[in-house]
């Protein structure tokens, strides 16, 4: 028997308006972290309606972050992780202590004492992890260069956050040991992540073997349940936040076998609990008392946008990373983040901060973070139009006496095994690939490929499209590689473009964008197979090769799947 019937009337409150908004806001093509604010705005104390505890989505809306920084872990293992340590430690440092100076300073210059100004500063530093990552989640960039560099940042962020929770009470009270106290945690803090890891190697992936041979499914999710709380309580106990623990959990498993099972597992709780989060972002909202400050708020929202963007972009830059890339990063962290309201409600209980002041910048950390979507879509638009003017320029010179060259877009294995070919017969080649470490190990090696989308016409015209013979598209994504066919076709119509397909479906929307030729690698190495088979048989060779050359013919059209196709197969692929 339920004793508290409010409490799931509250749950029910909540489920019927994440059911109602998500879909609307996504069929309208609005990302669903507004759906998720404007919930919380409509179940808010501030707004007439029905009403919701705050306590009860706040108490598991932190998990949502703990679980999303779990997923992130995951995609990150310790080789990745060990290429970013120079973001991490490097711009991540330049980009808190530059950010909280020149924040802090404006305060004090308003009128707030040097400790008020000082957290003030420190606070919005920080960018919000939950709502970029769910920016990036969504658009798939969390592997992509900038999208990499954001979260090297929001790691550094989340370290940051230590001292400065630190720093509160012994700004409140006696500040004489406020040296050993930041001794103290950081000692804490990286004996903390030491033993994490330690443990993650020599107890946690042993347990997830033993666990895994039980082939027990609901047993493989308690376990996953357990590592990120268990990892999270520990952070937490030596002063740092649960979602940095639950981060350092998911690098533990991002190199074993278990990692996609994992993240399979972890995604409705992730997704539920972080909505979960951003509702309770909305019902923070005071929308009678924002607009009476409405002024206010909205200038300091736009100076905190704007001067952090600056800022960082500027970093950025000096950190090596390109114009297109520092722009996707400054503007997209360019919001104030979830550890601000900890911070600035801890600094108002102190009584280092005015109640006021503090509603009033809680309120603009909110709008900052509610605005980041609409924020997100602009640093795309700007970069892209940066990278279509400007973006080639650094290969357009390399490039301009180029002519009667192939054109790879993408260079992976494919993509390097037809250059090396091409260079076997002389055939000169120009390569294009977004792996910027790729680019740079072969770059190094004398190799003339550069880092360009090839579906952006000022990158493919810096590359000598019009001068080429042929294009090979080796993309491993479907449809980007469908984009950059049809973008060397707009700007070359008379160029041969032989690309790769995955399938038959595939072959006819590549054949559909402009693709001269098309290469099914599945039916190709079926064939080759086939044929190796027959010609083991003792089937002649010129029988072999008739056949074969039959079934390539009208497409693949003989090959087409049928009704005896469609069957579900018994095994293989």
């Amino acid at each position: 028997m339920i004793h508290n019937t409010q409490l799931l009337i509250d749950v029910l409150l909540l489920l019927v308006a994440a059911i109602l908004l998500v879909p609307l806001f996504q069929a309208l093509r609005i990302p669903a972290v507004l759906a998720y604010l404007a919930a919380g705005v409509v179940l808010g104390p501030h707004t007439p309606g029905p009403v919701v505890d705050p306590e009860l989505p706040g108490v598991l809306a932190e998990f949502g972050v703990v679980f999303l920084l779990f997923a992130v872990g995951l995609e990150l293992p310790l080789s990745r992780l060990r290429a970013m340590r120079r973001f991490i430690f490097g711009l991540g440092l330049l980009q808190v202590v530059a950010t909280a100076a020149a924040i802090g300073v404006a305060a004090y210059l308003f009128g707030l004492d040097s400790s008020a100004a000082l957290i003030v500063g420190g606070a919005l530093a920080f960018s919000s992890t939950a709502t970029v990552l769910k920016v990036l989640v969504e658009r798939g960039e969390t592997v992509a260069r900038f999208g990499r560099v954001s979260v090297a940042v929001l790691i550094f962020q989340d370290l940051a956050v230590v001292p400065l929770l630190t720093l509160l009470p012994l700004l409140a009270g006696d500040a004489a040991n406020l040296q050993e106290a930041l001794a103290i945690a950081i000692v804490k803090g990286v004996a903390a992540i030491v033993g994490i890891m330690l443990l993650g190697r020599y107890v946690v992936r042993p347990v997830y073997g033993f666990v895994a041979s039980a082939n027990s499914p609901e047993v493989f999710t308690a376990t996953n349940l357990f590592l990120v709380l268990a990892v999270g309580l520990l952070t937490a106990q030596v002063g740092m936040s649960m979602a940095l623990g639950a981060f350092l959990a998911g690098l533990l498993l991002a190199d074993t076998a278990y990692r996609h099972q994992v993240e399979a597992d972890i995604e409705p709780f992730r997704g539920l609990l972080l909505g979960l989060f951003f509702m309770t972002v909305g019902m923070s909202l005071d929308l009678p008392f924002m607009a009476r400050k409405a002024e206010t708020i909205l200038a300091l929202t736009a100076a905190l946008l704007i001067g952090k963007s600056v800022l960082l972009i500027a970093l950025c830059r000096l950190s090596g990373l390109g114009t297109a890339n520092a722009l996707r990063v400054g503007l997209l962290l360019s919001q104030g983040g979830e550890f601000a309201f900890v911070v600035l409600s801890r600094a108002v209980g102190l009584r280092i901060l005015d109640g006021e002041d503090g509603q009033t910048l809680t309120s603009v950390v909110a709008l900052s973070m509610a605005l980041t979507p609409a924020v997100g879509v602009l640093a795309h638009s700007l970069a892209e139009a940066w990278e279509r003017r400007w973006g080639a320029e650094a290969f357009r010179v390399e490039t301009s006496d180029v002519k009667g060259h192939v054109l790879i877009a993408g260079y992976g294995r494919v993509g390097r095994t037809v250059a090396r070919i091409l260079s076997r017969h002389g055939i000169p080649y120009v390569a294009l690939d977004l792996d910027a470490h790729r680019v740079a190990a072969m770059r190094d090696g004398g190799r003339p490929i550069y880092y360009g989308d090839a579906t952006h016409a000022g990158v493919l015209r810096a590359a000598g499209v019009e001068r080429a013979r042929a294009a090979v598209v080796t993309v491993n994504r479907p449809a980007l590689a469908e984009k950059a066919v049809e973008a060397i076709r707009r700007h070359a119509p008379h160029l041969p473009i032989i690309t790769r397909a995955h399938d038959l479906a595939q072959f006819g929307r590549l054949k559909h964008a402009g693709a001269s030729a098309v290469v099914p690698e599945t039916i190709e190495a079926s064939l080759q197979m086939a044929g190796l088979a027959l010609r083991s048989a003792g089937v002649p060779v010129d029988v072999v090769d008739d056949a074969l050359d039959e079934l390539r013919k009208d497409n693949y059209g003989a090959l087409a799947e049928g009704p005896a196709d469609k069957a579900k197969p018994a095994g293989g692929d």
